[in-house]
């Protein structure tokens, strides 16, 4: 009896290491060209990538109508949502579509052109930042439900960043100069609007990208620096790790053990180097690309 107990032990405890060693697993999803590439971002360097999933364009060839195949040729958004389970992804020549990931269905899809970033809201919608083109520079909001139909827009020149901050019921969305909160308003209906609360300057302009570092702090990028955004003092403050660099196209913030992870222009608008830094290491992917890279801790 008592070896039979200790054989048990031991299995659970092989067992938990196991579902240990598979949780701990840290994934970086990159975009870029036609691609989008999750790896492993412990177990990749500057000579090799340990890749865990893979798309690109042709994997919706008989998913998506025709056009698809045009609209999603340059991606330029990536995230992780649904805790993992689907992936919103944009793309400059006009694509936006929502993916399950371990099917790689889509399961919404919408023409938005110059789309440069997006984000889930409350009740199945999809907010979507519009750079410029001439049905661009905007803002438009979807139901997941009904592809291709824009159920509110607002105007904003050179739309580039997208978040919802659900701890304070707001979407921010970063502009050429400019970065807006909005509320939501008649949310539960089928005519739902957003209702601009504040807006700011930013401090650098040609807003790039916008993400969320703490419940009430914003990091973004401009052409000429990077900087933290206090929502609740208004307070733009530079960001001083990266106080002498230029064209960040994605920045990534952990402030709570000071590492970043981002991407810079290189090559015209693209890159095929990912700097982390705290620790310090580089990442090569000379096959894609890159625009935008985002992180997902297990």
């Amino acid at each position: 009896m008592k070896r039979l107990l200790l054989f048990c032990i031991i299995a659970m405890t092989l067992l938990a290491c196991k579902e240990e060693k598979e949780v701990l697993i840290n994934e970086l999803m990159l975009c870029g060209d036609n691609k989008v590439w999750i790896i492993d971002m412990d177990n990749s360097n500057d000579t090799i990538v340990e890749v865990l999933w893979k798309w690109e364009n042709t994997d919706v060839l008989d998913l998506l109508p025709e056009s698809y195949q045009k609209y999603l040729g340059t991606m330029d958004e990536c995230k992780f949502v649904d805790s993992n389970t689907k992936l919103l992804l944009t793309a400059s020549t006009g694509g936006v579509v929502l993916l399950d990931r371990e099917t790689k269905t889509p399961l919404f899809y919408a023409y938005a052109p110059m789309a440069h970033s997006a984000d889930l809201l409350p009740n199945n919608r999809i907010a979507v930042a519009l750079s410029t083109h001439p049905k661009g520079n905007s803002i438009e909001i979807y139901d997941i439900d009904k592809p291709e139909q824009v159920i509110f827009k607002d105007t904003l020149y050179s739309g580039h960043g997208s978040v919802w901050m659900e701890n304070r019921n707001r979407y921010y969305a970063l502009g050429f100069d400019e970065l807006r909160e909005y509320s939501l308003k008649d949310w539960e209906t089928d005519t739902p609007s957003l209702l601009l609360e504040r807006t700011w300057k930013i401090p650098h302009r040609g807003g790039h990208d916008l993400m969320p570092v703490s419940e009430n702090e914003l990091i973004l990028s401009g052409h000429k620096g990077v900087s933290i955004f206090n929502i609740d003092t208004e307070v733009f403050e530079p960001f001083e790790p990266l106080i002498e660099e230029r064209g960040i196209k994605s920045i990534n913030y952990n402030k709570e053990n000071q590492s970043f992870i981002y991407t810079k222009a290189e090559e015209g608008w693209w890159t095929f180097n990912i700097y982390f830094r705290n620790p310090d290491k580089v990442i090569k992917v000379p096959e894609i690309k890159m625009y935008k890279v985002r992180p997902y801790f297990n």
